[in-house]
């Protein structure tokens, strides 16, 4: 590992542990030596961040200049932290650790007063009921979206059935008790949204429908927007 990168995730590390930091849990985490460790430190001091503590004492991070301050008001502060905490509860394990990273990076980009609402919120979120089992790996299907790849599923519906599509990712939505894949199904040469929980196998292709993810995007959701319209005015 680069010694750049190591002293990000030193960093980033010293925002998300509890202070003061022992310095054999800091060489742990990132397994280098207690001696680089101690050079490490030293070397973001001298870069400006305040670490408190010493060796064999733990360590804080006082102020991080690397982080600019951010003014937020004590609402916006509520509303950001109530949505990456949705965000740990419903996402896949790689999202919601990128939420908990979000949230230490927040708290130490802030001034202290709001850091510490921040810390204290009254706001908070939790599901109690359990979302059927996911076996794919969102983070793939959600990389192969943003890259505007076509993926290669394996899919059973409602019924059972079995089948296999080549689909174009468009976009993934937290529905209360599923995750929806919205997708352009090549088979039904059409858009069809997919639950994840019955996608029993994805497979990344190298077909792109890039720039198309956007405009697609927009005209599936209009097209829901229609079906909706039309099913308020049958009823």
């Amino acid at each position: 590992m680069a010694k750049s990168e190591r002293l990000l995730q030193l960093m980033q590390l010293m925002r998300l542990l509890s202070p003061p930091v022992q310095a054999s849990q800091l060489a742990e985490e990132l397994n280098v030596s207690l001696r680089t460790i101690y050079r490490d430190i030293d070397s973001l001091r001298a870069s400006g961040a305040i670490i408190d503590g010493a060796a064999g004492y733990g360590y804080s991070l006082v102020e991080d200049t690397a982080m600019p301050p951010m003014l937020f008001n004590t609402d916006e502060t509520e509303a950001l932290v109530l949505g990456l905490r949705e965000v740990i509860e419903v996402a896949d394990p790689v999202l919601a650790d990128a939420a908990r990273n979000a949230l230490a990076k927040l708290a130490a980009s802030l001034p202290d007063r709001l850091s510490r609402q921040m810390q204290n919120s009254v706001l908070s979120a939790k599901r109690f009921h359990e979302r059927p089992k996911i076996t794919i790996d969102v983070a793939a299907l959600r990389m192969a979206a943003r890259n505007e790849q076509a993926v290669h599923i394996h899919y059973a519906d409602a019924k059972g059935a079995q089948s296999e599509r080549i689909i174009w990712p468009l976009s993934l939505v937290f529905m209360d008790h599923t995750l929806m894949l919205l997708a352009k199904c090549q088979l039904r040469q059409g858009f069809r949204a997919f639950r994840a929980d019955r996608i029993t196998k994805l497979t990344p292709t190298d077909q792109s429908f890039r720039p198309h993810r956007t405009s697609l995007l927009r005209d599936f959701l209009a097209e829901l927007q229609a079906h909706d319209s039309a099913d308020k005015t049958n009823t």
